[in-house]
């Protein structure tokens, strides 16, 4: 976890978007945003990587910002590429296509703070019928 000014942001990498729970482990402690450097391939990518992304966003109604290798078709690994912004709706702000590209996106967190006032999923979660066990960063917040 990473307090930058006022936001708190978390990171995860690659393979970790799979998971949710260390995505919703993020949100309890106060994660606004997610930010998940990966290398999705030209199978996985096209199946999993917005699906995936929009539902760490919508999950924990924060944003995610997910950076990917550019394609080189010269090397042996092919990166999908398709860097992109999340908000906490699930709305893409901004997608990269699969070549060298920088993407901007403005994060209005009013608009996170809407997200979850109108739809509190963080809050009416069912602790009575399940838990999420795991390690607090405690200090570990830089």
């Amino acid at each position: 976890m990473v307090r930058y000014r006022s936001h708190l942001f978390a990171l995860m990498i690659c393979y970790d978007c799979r998971f949710p729970e260390l995505a919703r482990a993020a949100a309890l402690e106060g994660a606004e945003l997610l930010v998940i450097p990966a290398a999705f391939n030209t199978t996985t990518g096209p199946a999993h990587w917005q699906l995936l992304m929009r539902c760490r966003a919508v999950d924990n109604q924060l944003f995610v910002a997910a950076a990917s290798p550019a394609r080189n078709l010269s090397a042996s690994y092919q990166a999908w590429g398709h860097s992109l912004v999340v908000d906490p709706w699930g709305d893409i702000l901004q997608e990269a296509g699969s070549g060298e590209e920088i993407i901007h996106a403005r994060l209005d967190f009013s608009r996170l703070e809407q997200v979850r006032q109108e739809l509190p999923l963080l809050r009416q979660r069912r602790k009575d019928l399940y838990r999420l066990d795991y390690k607090a960063p405690g200090n570990g917040i830089v």
